[in-house]
Formats: structure tokens, sequence, C-alpha cells
């Protein structure tokens, strides 16, 4: 099957994908372009969840790929890549809310479950008739949660009792099943914990006026005295490396939806210049324009074939944390940078959302802070090739 070139995919990396990946990667962009991409915009505006969507999403028979307790062939890195790009090059607040479900929760599930656990959650998951959320980041601790972790889970016969907040937990408001990280009180080992939605002494609270990812529902997370029996404690997560092995993987998702907000970003203002006139031609005409959108291809070109990279070493098993931490750090750089570049082409036309690139401007300050900052980033990979920490 040949799928329709991308205006930003000048190297034509999709075609990279086999016939069958490619089958289901034109089925989602359909998805996406007849059903989320004619709403985003007043979702957004709104700062309301499409929920009729999820069945939608349920129906296209990808979440659940990744996981061998879902049906389905499992993909490659280089597939599940490219569907992270496309959903964010529609709409980076649904490819975030896809990305928390079936990479954060799901992938917490998958690495820390014991056999019963993933065939109770996951086949559910997959279809996405049960959204989970993943609980890490508190109030007080963001990049320092590994050490600064508050929230405390103390061991109560058959169940834990868990103690403390979360905050920025994407589908937080409405999932049915949460990963809620904890520390021990005993011992003090980092522990996963799946908590349901009406669970006693768990309240989640939705985060308003944020100015990115308004349609992804964050909310703050309170726990007191949750009691959560012990059968729904991860039983092979022992420790903050756990979470860490979680992230490694979401990170290189998170490279892979800023390649896809470049992508967005390249073609909206590459079909404006055309289109717009000034001084009696296409703005596409002029020289500082055409500089603007080739600096903006040039980004977008040089982190696709990162990330392409990055998912070939994935497959082959052999990818680290520096790998996915430099693709997060220096592609999400260049997003930031590329919006910018298209909004500048735009003017004034660039902050309203009629035109879609001021929802792309805005999403990209969430998507360069969320799985690590830039900075964290910076010194997971300065770490590796110096062979010294500069972590405090």
């Amino acid at each position: 099957m040949t799928l329709d070139p991308l205006a930003g995919d000048l190297y034509r990396m999709q075609d990279l994908l086999d016939p069958e990946e490619r089958e289901i990667l034109e089925r989602v962009r359909a998805f996406l372009q007849a059903e989320v991409a004619p709403i985003a915009n007043d979702c957004w505006a709104r700062a309301e969840f499409p929920h009729h969507l999820v069945k939608g999403y349920g129906d296209l028979g990808i979440a659940g790929l990744a996981y061998e307790e879902c049906p389905g062939e499992t993909p490659s890195s280089l597939l599940s890549g490219f569907l992270a790009l496309e959903m964010a090059r529609t709409d980076p607040s649904m490819a975030t809310f896809f990305g928390v479900h079936t990479g954060l929760a799901m992938g917490s599930i998958a690495h820390c479950g014991s056999r019963e656990q993933r065939l109770r959650w996951l086949p559910d998951m997959g279809l996405l008739t049960r959204i989970g959320a993943f609980a890490l980041t508190e109030p007080t601790g963001g990049s320092d949660v590994s050490h600064g972790m508050r929230t405390t889970a103390r061991r109560d016969g058959d169940v834990w009792v868990l103690n403390g907040s979360k905050r920025w937990i994407g589908n937080g408001t409405f999932a049915d099943l949460t990963v809620v990280w904890a520390r021990d009180a005993d011992g003090g080992a980092v522990r996963g914990f799946v908590v349901e939605k009406g669970t006693p002494g768990f309240t989640a609270t939705k985060i308003e006026n944020k100015i990115a990812l308004r349609t992804v529902q964050n909310a703050d997370l309170t726990f007191t005295d949750c009691r959560v029996p012990e059968t729904d404690r991860l039983a092979r997560a022992d420790g903050f490396r756990d979470t860490a092995h979680i992230l490694r993987r979401t990170r290189s998702g998170v490279a892979w939806q800023a390649v896809g907000v470049m992508l967005a970003a390249y073609e909206i203002a590459r079909d404006y210049a055309v289109e717009r006139e000034q001084f009696g031609r296409p703005i596409a005409k002029f020289q500082l324009v055409q500089d603007l959108l080739v600096k903006m291809l040039g980004n977008a070109t040089a982190c696709l074939g990162m990330v392409v990279r990055l998912a070939q070493l994935q497959d082959a098993g052999s990818y680290r944390d520096e790998h996915s931490a430099l693709a997060k750090a220096y592609c999400t750089t260049r997003m930031r940078e590329t919006v910018g570049w298209a909004r500048e082409l735009m003017a004034g036309n660039g902050i309203v959302l009629d035109y879609d690139i001021g929802r792309f401007v805005a999403d990209s300050e969430a998507l360069y802070s969320y799985e690590g900052t830039r900075e964290i980033n910076t010194l997971i990979v300065g770490r590796a090739v110096t062979g010294q920490s500069a972590f405090v």
C-alpha cells in the first residue's frame, strides 16, 4: 500500500514501513482527519475532552498492539513512532491522552505487573473500555520526584494505605485505573499500585487555567488513608529503576510527538504562504519566507531521521537511556523553534485558533517540559558520554 506522502517528509521516511504497517497508519490517519481534526480547536478552546471519540480510538485496534496480552501482532517501534507522530500532527492533546493510556499506564502494568494482573487489566485497556492514568509527579516533586517523593504507602495486613498527593496527572479526572507510585513507609522503596476510580480516600480535581494541551484533563490527585488491596500492588515494581524503565520508552514517544508537531507547523505555514498574498503576490515568492520554510523543514527532517534511528535501536534491543533522552531533549527544542517560525511567518493570523498554528505553539510548551525537562535529559546524556554524574 502506498501512503499519501506527508508534505514535510522530504526523504520519505514513512516508506520504511512495511505494507501492513502502512495500512494501519493510513487507517489511523483517516480517522484523525475525519473525526479529530474538525473539533480539535473547539475542544481546546473549551478545555473539554471529547469522550465520544474514545470508542473510535478503541475500534482502531492499536492501543494494545505492543502487549502480548492483547490481540494482534506486536508492531515495530517504527510503526509505534509514526502513530505517535500522526496523532500529534493532528492534535497534541489527543496524542497525549493516547500516550498516557497506552505508554505510561499500560506500560507500567505490562512491565511491573504479574501475569494475573496483566491479564486482568490489559485486554480491556487495549480496547479502551477502561482508561488508564499514570501518577508520578507531585506538587513539590517533578524532576526530583525519584528522591523527593512524599506520597507514602504503608502495609496494613492485606492492604496498603496510601497518603499524599500527585499533580499534572493526564486523564486523571476520568481514568478508570490510575497507576500510582508511592514510597514504602517501611524501607523507602518506590512501589507501584493500581488504584481504581471511586476508591474511598482517592479524589481527583481538574487543573484549570492551562495555556497548553487544554483538551487533556490534567488533575490534582489526593490520597487520604486510601486503602488498596495487596492484589493491586504491581508485583514486580521494587524501586524507581522500574519507573525509569517506563519513562525511557515513553520519552522516545514524546520525541516522535515533537516531530509530528513540527510537521504540522511546516504544513500549515507552507499552505498559508502559498495562499496568502501581500504586495500583489503570494508571500511564498518572498525569499525570507522561503528561508523560514526551509529552516522549519530542516528541523523536522533532522529530527525525523533521529527518531527513525532510535526506533531501529529499540527493535534491535540495543537502545539505552541516553538514546531516548537525547531525542526527547533535542527534538522538543527544535520543535519550539519550528512552531515559532511558523507563527512568525503567519504574523497576526498565527495567534488565533482559526489558523490552527496557535494551538500547536501553545501545546509545544507542554511537550517541551513533560517526560523530563531538557535540562534533566541533558544530564542523562552527559552522564553517559562522560562517565560522570552531574545530578545533585
